[in-house]
């Protein structure tokens, strides 16, 4: 069942906008700290859907445009053989799908670990980072959402 702390006020829940907000930009943060994975080559539609989400939390993207961006990175995983590059997708895609629900945000961290596992990277490092990026304002929020 989906975490009621994570459905936005004007959906009826107890979300505040700026929370909202918080939660985006951190889970972008969390995607663009593991796309180096990739090397040089980087997809545009990881890029574009990164930019989409962080122009929905300035006020300048629409849900529209950034469910139209989650849905192609989406579509990249799809493409992909590769588990590095699927779970990178995933990563960004969740990340930007955070406009429409909050609680993606979660999916998209969760995704990036699945990344840096997959490259044989450290997960304790990585988790290590991601909270060290938390704002205080969601911090309790989203490690007991992860702890239940």
């Amino acid at each position: 069942m989906r975490d009621q702390r994570f459905i936005a006020e004007h959906r009826g829940g107890p979300l505040k906008k700026e929370r909202h907000y918080q939660l985006i930009n951190w889970a972008c943060d969390c995607a663009e700290h593991v796309l180096p994975l990739l090397g040089e080559e980087i997809d545009g539609r990881l890029i574009h859907a990164l930019n989409v989400g962080r122009a929905w939390a300035q006020g300048n993207a629409s849900v529209g445009e950034a469910r139209k961006a989650s849905i192609a990175v989406h579509t990249l995983a799809r493409e992909s053989q590769d588990p590095v590059v699927i779970a990178l997708a995933r990563t960004v895609g969740h990340a930007v799908a955070t406009a429409h629900m909050a609680d993606h945000s979660l999916g998209a961290t969760s995704c990036a670990l699945k990344a840096v596992k997959s490259a044989g990277k450290s997960v304790a490092a990585e988790r290590k980072w991601q909270d060290e990026q938390l704002p205080a304002e969601i911090k309790e929020l989203i490690l007991s959402a992860r702890d239940a």
